[in-house]
């Protein structure tokens, strides 16, 4: 073939001109395109859908109430007539919603530092277990606990360290002063979160098993034969697996910095009193529903929502910063 013939058979492409074909870019994907092939993920998750709409969705739109004298007795939410932001400026002048609001921020930030972490230890221990029934049994002794009532948890701690406990009848047959610690509102905050960290750490070691299941064992091989011992390999390959793991578990406990529970300060309300254990979700239910002020209570939850959702999306830009993919990152 001759030198003509092989230049004939090459296109001329012009300068500034765009190269046609799949390394031009493939073009996106169509509606019809995508749902012709998530078809199967839709489906699946529908159910969800359904649940979410009909149970949070829907309901959010009652919010407006907050922006109400909402009467449900006279009118209801079509009927009640529109009073703009006086619920907010009555929630944010009234003395006890600003006390519920620290205290739930002081009691967020404490578990931060002593109940976060524990379940990442607990974790750790299980996975350097050689036995497998060993590692099975403490999995199984430190889960139970979750699926107890807080009813329960509290009567257990009570029959602990109330003043009528085992622990303060130890001390008074050893001759000393027995201490009720379910009754002292200057421990309060410790006992909380002791409480949390035996009923929910066990709970929460299952997300990072997982996650340490993921790392690639050849990561601590290398390490290994580099001369690294135990707690070098765990400082720089196993923390490093678990990383991305902390920061998206720890973005979502910042967005529900507010919500500290409900069930568990009720029950020991009475004990310690209002003043140390009134958080939140306390304070919403004793000035919203049981007086009957719907719209103030809405005001309330509605506040709790939008700063819950800010710290999230402070929270993931910071983790962005860092490195870290976050709750969500832009494609």
């Amino acid at each position: 073939m001759s030198a003509d013939a092989d230049t004939r058979s090459v296109p001329e492409v012009r300068p500034g001109a765009t190269p046609a074909g799949p390394a031009a870019g493939a073009r996106k994907d169509t509606f019809a395109a995508r749902l012709r092939r998530d078809w199967p993920l839709l489906v699946m998750a529908a159910p969800m859908l359904v649940l979410v709409t009909a149970f949070w969705w829907v309901p959010a739109l009652g919010n407006v109430i907050a922006f109400q004298d909402y009467n449900p007795f006279s009118g209801g939410i079509l009927g009640s007539p529109v009073i703009g932001f006086t619920n907010f400026a009555q929630l944010f002048g009234d003395p006890q919603f600003i006390r519920a609001v620290v205290n739930t921020l002081g009691i967020t930030a404490f578990q931060l530092v002593f109940y976060f972490p524990v379940p990442i230890a607990l974790a750790l221990l299980l996975n350097s277990l050689v036995s497998g029934r060993l590692r099975a049994f403490i999995q199984g002794v430190v889960y139970l606990p979750h699926f107890f009532s807080w009813v329960l948890v509290v009567a257990i701690f009570q029959q602990m360290f109330g003043g009528a406990g085992l622990i303060a009848q130890i001390l008074r047959d050893h001759g000393h002063a027995g201490i009720d610690w379910m009754t002292n509102s200057d421990t309060f905050i410790l006992l909380v979160t002791a409480e949390t960290v035996w009923k929910d750490a066990g709970w929460g070691t299952i997300v990072f098993l997982a996650a340490l299941s993921t790392i690639d064992q050849s990561l601590y091989e290398a390490a290994a034969v580099d001369g690294a011992r135990r707690w070098r390999r765990m400082w720089h390959v196993t923390l490093p697996g678990l990383r991305p793991v902390i920061v998206l578990l720890l973005i979502l406990r910042l967005g529900d910095a507010l919500n500290v529970g409900f069930e568990q300060f009720m029950l020991q309300r009475g004990a310690v009193g209002s003043k140390v254990s009134e958080v939140f979700d306390t304070f919403v239910y004793w000035s919203g529903l049981r007086t009957g002020d719907f719209g103030y209570g809405a005001a309330a939850g509605l506040f709790k929502g939008v700063v819950g959702l800010a710290l999230i999306l402070v929270a993931n830009r910071v983790a962005h910063a860092l490195g870290e993919r976050g709750v969500y990152s832009r494609s």
